[in-house]
């Protein structure tokens, strides 16, 4: 289940992609969610563990896509228990984290207010209240009555 927490947190990865440039695995790059999501996020192609091709930088290392993929990859992969930091995604980035957060126990940390209105129909439990959230509207009601505190 998605679980979102807003505000500062001990022990979260603040900036996810110097976490990721440090961390990553040659597999998870080549695994075909990722490849979806670099796809979707950066319109990159995967060549290989070590090359994406970029429309607009043309040949790339995984050290140079995206922050916000570099977050999704994390969240997807990383098993070491850390909660990374949202807020270096996109609004793009929404309909992933959902995602990942249907196929897993999924923390996540934001200090913005995320558009999930693309991720469709979801469910997440913010930790700061306690309550589950059941779509974009539930979401967003408790998400500002949290920033307001």
């Amino acid at each position: 289940m998605l679980k979102i927490v807003f505000g500062e947190i001990e022990n979260a990865i603040y900036h996810p992609p110097t976490y990721f440039d440090n961390q990553y695995e040659d597999d998870w790059i080549t695994n075909p969610l990722s490849i979806k999501m670099i796809k979707d996020i950066d319109q990159s192609e995967v060549v290989s563990a070590h090359l994406i091709q970029s429309p607009v930088l043309g040949p790339i290392s995984p050290r140079e896509i995206s922050g916000g993929v570099k977050t999704l990859i994390l969240m997807a992969f990383d098993d070491s228990g850390k909660i990374f930091n949202a807020s270096s995604c996109g609004d793009n980035c929404a309909k992933w984290i959902v995602e990942i957060g249907t196929g897993k126990d999924l923390t996540i940390n934001l200090h913005h207010v995320l558009d999930f209105s693309s991720a469709g129909m979801f469910e997440a439990y913010m930790l700061n209240t306690g309550k589950i959230v059941r779509g974009y509207e539930e979401y967003l009601d408790e998400a500002f009555q949290i920033k307001e505190r």
